[in-house]
């Protein structure tokens, strides 16, 4: 009867235990990199984690749009998975969806993944930031079917702590390139219902 209550208690330790050394090794890897030198990939990522919280701005393309330019879009950024990725998330008024992006560390890159409504996933790799204050994004490959089209680059502004733009180039079938461009301004989050057009939403103060 002792002997099954010991081991009813190890069994119950066990995960305590491995919890307990999870927490070390993280701590000491974390302490390690407080100390390291910061590579070019770790500066951009820490840029971006900057932009967490929510924007909103008008949406402008070349070629034009019609049912694109001028209308407002939503964009929220979100540090998770305990600082290791940030999620960006967008909206429109004239789309019904929020595609969805992340970008994380690999090694020494700074890597996008894009999943697109195109039903495909584009890979791109960040370069070297020249004045800290850009992360530009390069297409790398992709991932399902590109008869749609599919994300092929993107560009993050940063002109101050409540500004910022996104510019992000389509490559609708037959490589033919779409801009798009997003002057954004922090915000409070606003209800789904509140996504109209130019002339239609009210701005609250």
């Amino acid at each position: 009867m002792k002997s099954e209550t010991k081991m009813k208690s190890m069994h119950c330790m066990l995960p305590v235990v491995l919890l307990s050394l999870s927490a070390v090794a993280l701590a000491q890897h974390d302490a390690q990199m407080a100390d390291a030198p910061k590579t070019d990939a770790q500066k951009s990522f820490d840029k971006l984690k900057t932009l967490a919280g929510s924007w909103e701005g008008r949406i402008t393309t070349n070629p034009p749009h019609p049912e694109m330019d001028g209308t407002l879009g939503q964009v929220t950024f979100r540090v998770t998975s305990m600082g290791n990725a940030v999620m960006h998330d967008m909206k429109s008024s004239v789309r019904p969806d929020n595609p969805i992006t992340m970008m994380y560390l690999d090694s020494d890159r700074l890597l996008l993944t894009h999943y697109c409504d195109a039903g495909n996933r584009p890979r791109m790799v960040a370069r070297p930031s020249a004045d800290g204050k850009q992360v530009e994004f390069d297409f790398l490959d992709v991932a399902g079917g590109t008869e749609y089209g599919h994300m092929h680059h993107a560009v993050f502004t940063i002109i101050d702590d409540s500004h910022h733009i996104e510019d992000w180039t389509y490559m609708e079938p037959g490589d033919k390139p779409v801009h798009a461009h997003f002057d954004l301004q922090r915000t409070k989050d606003l209800p789904r219902a509140d996504l109209r057009g130019p002339n239609d939403l009210q701005r609250s103060k």
